[in-house]
């Protein structure tokens, strides 16, 4: 058996946590990973068979049954991680009843996963249906895209049009636009199912006057949809106060999507 902390994808968590950290969009223990894994991986480290303990995950996820996740704890600082990752994360299978974790490592200081762990099994199980190879969701809180939801109206197409507006590779990057969803009270089913709704169409999706829900086929993907989505924020609030002389005009977002030939939304531009 090999030693876990070798293991690619807790360097992968590790590196991710420190990255988000570092650009404060994590404060506090603000922010939270989910990162489904494929058992053949996972039994390369841990013995399959060795449950330390169950731990409720608060509702049923069928279509989740015997699948793998290494997903950060609740009340955990991402700047700990790297530090000292058995007691900030943990890794677990979903039980065959659906509606238990079966942990096999982590969680050392007997904690458990995030408070946000039914939305972000939630966005699996709907970014599953629609994208077959989504392995990673993370809510995170980055300081110019919470800014602008107290500027801007929190309407998908109008959120949506302003940020590809803020910078040429936004379309490419997020063609199918952002979802938004009015503020809620996090760590419930409610938003969980809500989110996951969002997450059939977009995938990344804001949290009003709370932060991002973003998720990919792997770390880069999902991170660097957050990143994208906060620069385009960032020039917008630098911005705001001025008046404005140029922008990117509709037929040349339409250009420049069609010359990447990405499948944008066209309902959210004004042709």
């Amino acid at each position: 058996m090999k030693d876990i902390m070798t293991a690619p994808f807790l360097g992968e968590m590790i590196e991710l946590t420190s990255q988000m950290y570092r650009l404060g969009w994590d404060e506090r223990n603000g922010g939270n990973i989910s990162m489904m894994l494929d058992e053949a991986e996972v039994s390369e480290y841990l013995s399959l068979d060795r449950v330390l303990r169950n731990i409720p995950i608060g509702f049923s996820a069928p279509t989740l049954a015997g699948r793998y996740f290494l997903v950060t704890g609740t009340g955990k600082y991402f700047r700990n991680v790297r530090r000292d990752p058995e007691t900030n994360l943990g890794l677990f299978r979903i039980a065959s009843d659906c509606k238990t974790a079966e942990l096999l490592w982590g969680y050392r200081d007997n904690g458990r996963f995030t408070s946000e762990l039914p939305a972000h099994l939630m966005s699996h199980m709907a970014r599953l249906t629609v994208d077959p190879e989504n392995r990673i969701v993370m809510h995170c809180h980055p300081t110019h895209t919470l800014a602008m939801n107290y500027v801007h109206p929190l309407e998908e197409r109008a959120f949506t049009h302003t940020l590809w507006e803020m910078s040429t590779e936004c379309i490419v990057v997020f063609p199918e636009g952002v979802g938004v969803l009015p503020w809620m009270l996090c760590g419930t089913n409610r938003i969980g199912e809500a989110t996951a709704e969002k997450m059939k169409e977009f995938r990344a999706v804001i949290w009003g006057m709370h932060g991002v829900y973003a998720a990919g086929k792997t770390p880069d993907e999902a991170f660097g949809l957050v990143e994208t989505i906060e620069k385009a924020a960032e020039v917008f609030m630098l911005t705001a106060h001025l008046p404005r002389i140029n922008t990117i005009r509709d037929r040349e977002l339409q250009e420049l999507a069609e010359a990447f030939g990405v499948a944008y939304r066209k309902d959210f531009l004004n042709l």
